[in-house]
């Protein structure tokens, strides 16, 4: 297996287990805390809108890269096995019904609500230390 089958079979788990975080976050044995975080990441992962747009070099692409899955295994690994393997069979079979994966509104929206309130606090922090 050379390292392209290899990348691409990661990005095939990361993909399958960003959707197994979405019946994780419905599951009613998994814990409060994982389906916060979990919903979190779904809608951000599902989000159209990228924290760090994807133009700006390098750094556009760490979100995708590195904080993505950093957040997705984290997730995972506080769903108890039970839960993960029921979910993860869930997402298999979205995956092979539906093939492509879905996105979220409300992932977009709070993308852009976050870029409001951090130009908001950058402007308060900012105003006041203007000359003039």
């Amino acid at each position: 297996m050379n390292i392209g089958d290899s990348l691409k079979a990661w990005a095939q788990r990361i993909k399958r287990d960003g959707l197994t975080l979405w019946f994780a976050a419905r599951h009613p044995d998994a814990p409060w805390y994982a389906k916060a975080l979990g919903l979190f990441v779904v809608a951000y992962a599902l989000s159209p809108i990228d924290l760090i747009p994807d133009f700006i070099p390098v750094l556009g692409y760490v979100d995708d890269v590195l904080l993505l899955p950093a957040l997705i295994w984290l997730t995972v690994a506080l769903l108890p096995t039970a839960v993960l393997a029921q979910c993860r069979a869930q997402a298999d079979a979205w995956i092979i019904e539906n093939g492509s994966r879905p996105s979220s509104k409300a992932g977009a929206v709070m993308i852009v609500v976050l870029w409001i309130a951090l130009g908001i606090a950058a402007w308060l922090w900012l105003a006041p230390r203007l000359p003039g």
